[in-house]
This record gives structure tokens, C-alpha cells and sequence, in this order.
């Protein structure tokens, strides 16, 4: 693979800033398509992984940083979610970056790889915020497709027995699904209604 993943990266978080500035304080508390979060902890979960891998691509060590931001405020999380992403722009901005090994939670690879990874961990978040938001916004086809690829290259259905992996077992899409719906569906995830 030889994709620059920056510029899909970049989208996905501009996407997920125009989310996350949709919350309402009483959303925080309600329940979202990952059963062990709800939309404050998938928050934490978003910020909180997007701070590890600008750790990551500044070579610093990623797995040392815990995949969630605590100590957030209720009415923070876009000024908290805006710092993480800015961070990750400063730290992947050295095309070096996208050739070096790094280590990420599910090995070793190249850093392009890594952060394409982190593309389809991101929109596939993206999905269960707006799932748990109701559908605020029209979403970016083109960035789930790329994630659905990815989710396809390196999540066969024979990998996901894996108790590490955060992935369930493919299940149907719905009818007439796009491609938000597809890559939720490629990753075991059911929509909330």
C-alpha cells in the first residue's frame, strides 16, 4: 500500500469535530452501537485514540498512552477533541513518518499503514456517534468505503475469534445500507433502531 492516508485522516477528524459539536448535554449519558459505551466514554474513546496516534507519530511510544482522554469537562469535548487532531497533523506532518515502523495495537507496521488503520477506526466511530446522535449530519461516503477496505484487508471473518480484537463477527447489513452502514455492519456492529 502506498496511499498517503494523511489527507483521508484529516477528513475523518474534520468529520468527527462537526459531530462531536452536535452533542447536547443530555446525549452524554445515552447509549451508542458499542454496548460498553455511552456517548460520553465513546468521546473519551475517540479523543483518546486520536492522542495515541500522534504519539505515535511523533515515535513515541503509542501502547503507553491509554486509548481514553479523562478529566474532560461535558461542555469540552469539541475544544478537547480539536487539540488531539491538531496534534496529530503536527505529528505525522514528516512524509518520513508514513515510511517508519511503529508500533500500534495490533503490531508493528509502517506508519502508512498504521494511520490507515486509524482512518477506519475513526470512521467506523464516526458511524456509532451519529448512530448514537440521531444522524445530525450527512456523512463522507468516500472515507467509509476506504475503511471498508481497509476492515476487509485486515479483519478476515477467520482473524475475529481474537478476544483482543474490538471487532465482532460480520453480520448482515441492512437493506440498501451505504457505506457507513456496510463497514458497521463488516465489524459486527447493529444500528441502534
Amino acid at each position: 500500500m502506498s496511499i498517503d492516508p494523511r489527507p483521508l485522516y484529516t477528513r475523518a477528524t474534520e468529520q468527527i469535530a462537526a459531530l462531536v459539536a452536535t452533542v447536547r448535554p443530555e446525549q452524554l449519558a445515552g447509549p451508542t452501537p458499542c454496548v460498553e459505551f455511552d456517548v460520553r466514554t465513546l468521546l473519551s474513546h475517540i479523543a483518546g485514540g486520536t492522542r495515541r496516534i500522534a504519539v505515535v507519530g511523533a515515535g513515541g511510544d503509542g501502547m503507553a498512552v491509554r486509548p481514553f482522554l479523562d478529566g474532560v469537562e461535558d461542555d469540552r469535548w469539541s475544544a478537547a477533541y480539536d487539540e488531539v487532531r491538531t496534534e496529530v497533523r503536527k505529528s505525522w506532518a514528516d512524509d518520513a513518518r508514513l515510511d517508519a515502523l511503529v508500533t500500534v495495537p495490533w503490531g508493528e507496521a509502517p506508519g502508512r499503514i498504521a494511520l490507515s488503520g486509524y482512518v477506519m477506526e475513526a470512521v467506523t466511530h464516526t458511524w456509532d456517534l451519529s448512530e448514537s446522535l440521531g444522524r445530525p449530519l450527512a456523512l463522507d461516503p468516500e472515507l467509509a468505503e476506504f475503511a471498508l477496505g481497509i476492515a476487509r484487508r485486515v479483519l478476515p471473518d477467520e482473524r475475529r475469534d481474537d478476544e483482543e480484537l474490538p471487532f465482532d463477527s460480520a453480520v448482515p447489513a441492512p437493506e440498501g445500507a451505504d457505506a457507513y452502514g456496510r463497514l458497521a455492519a463488516y465489524l459486527g456492529r447493529r444500528p441502534l433502531s
